[in-house]
């Protein structure tokens, strides 16, 4: 009998292991972007970024949670947050969207025509928590 019950207990215990496990493995990671943007230039950045950044986004596989306008430090700011399968898909998918051809002619175009669109970004890549109460945003 206790044969038994240490043998389901092993069992038991690597399938829950292997469930947590991959769960983690599987668990999205996010990537918030902020943008510091020339109040002169805010209009038109919006409107390039909805017209045409949204669509070859979408080409590539981006997923695009939520998206922002913000002033801080006396900044003019655009916020947008990613969620992703994994960082290669992340990696993967900015290299074929900034290798573009039709990203790289509408950020040539749009630059030559209103001078700066931004004046920093920042990057950052967010791993969740095993306590986090949102786990997917993913469909």
């Amino acid at each position: 009998m206790k044969q038994i019950f240490i043998v389901l207990l092993i069992i038991f215990g690597n399938s829950v292991f292997g469930q947590v496990l991959s769960q983690k493995e599987s668990s999205p990671i996010h990537q918030l972007r902020i943008y510091e943007i020339p109040k002169e230039n805010k209009q038109v950045f919006l409107d390039r970024f909805r017209d045409h950044a949204l669509r070859i986004m979408k080409k590539y596989g981006f997923t695009i949670v939520s998206i922002w306008e913000s002033e801080y430090n006396e900044k003019t700011e655009f916020v947008y947050l990613l969620e992703w399968k994994d960082e290669n898909t992340m990696k993967m998918a900015w290299e074929r969207f900034m290798a573009d051809e039709e990203w790289k002619e509408i950020k040539a175009r749009t630059a030559k025509q209103y001078g700066n669109f931004v004046n920093e970004i920042e990057d950052r890549t967010l791993k969740l928590t095993d306590f986090s109460p949102e786990k997917r945003l993913l469909k």
